[in-house]
């Protein structure tokens, strides 16, 4: 998560949004999000979205329709994700 937040501008400039996705509770995202500085929402998911998208540390980059354009298995490297970003965004 600190390397999200640590690129968090690069990934706005892209107009791009970055959520976290986890089981834990709200109270428990609210806690950890403060004690590490997040600015960005982290969500608490009741099996649905990994239903959908997966369980464990996977990235998804979903367009602004809702398609799944590009997914990544374990921590991503961000300098590839924000290449992935700028490629459908035009940029």
């Amino acid at each position: 998560m600190n390397a999200f937040q640590n690129d968090i501008e690069r990934f706005e400039k892209l107009n791009a949004q970055v959520l976290g996705v986890s089981a834990d509770s709200v109270a428990t995202h609210k806690e950890f999000a403060k004690e590490l500085g997040l600015s960005f929402p982290l969500i608490s998911d009741d099996g649905t979205i990994r239903k959908l998208y997966g369980n464990g540390r996977i990235t998804h980059l979903i367009d602004q329709r809702g398609i799944v354009r590009y997914v990544h298995k374990g921590m991503p490297d961000n300098d590839r994700l924000i290449k992935e970003i700028e490629k459908l965004t035009g940029n």
